[in-house]
């Protein structure tokens, strides 16, 4: 039965898990598909975040590998391979590599990471086109109280 012509009775009966998973599955290939396009995996730009000290690294420490899996663990994929990711962006000299393995953000990996930071406003409106700020707001309203329902923390 095609949702569109589903009645708000009908839409509130409909199954959560169903209905996350095709979001979360539709949202993840668009992100993914959209850092492409800009010549970057999704691993890969958590990559240059988690080491930019004007991002989500604190001090911009280099990390090892097994580090920035850790710092990514509740978001990384199973397919996700940051040794082979790494490489890559060493070999196009957004990282560096030291003698004990740690992985530090070149000037270069910066400057990508900010222009890619600078495009998240054209990617967002892209994927919130349609959708008004308050729905939007009251959407993930709902989802954190189902996170916490299912006994999950929220933060």
């Amino acid at each position: 039965m095609p949702t569109e012509h589903l009645t708000d009775a009908d839409l509130a009966a409909e199954p959560a898990p169903y209905w996350t998973g095709r979001a979360h599955e539709a949202v993840l290939s668009f992100t993914r598909a959209w850092l492409g396009e800009l010549g970057f995996t999704q691993p890969q730009y958590w990559l240059l975040r988690n080491l930019s000290k004007h991002d989500l690294s604190p001090d911009g420490t280099g990390m090892t590998v097994p580090e920035l899996q850790q710092a990514m663990s509740s978001y990384l994929r199973p397919e996700d391979d940051l040794a082979t990711d790494s490489k890559a962006l060493v070999e196009r000299g957004l990282l560096t590599r030291d003698d004990a393995g740690r992985l530090w953000i070149t000037e270069a990996g910066e400057t990508s990471r900010a222009g890619v930071k600078a495009r998240v406003p054209d990617f967002r409106t892209r994927l919130h086109e349609g959708i008004d700020d308050a729905d939007y707001v009251t959407t993930l309203k709902v989802l954190r109280q189902m996170l916490r329902n299912a006994g999950r923390q929220v933060d």
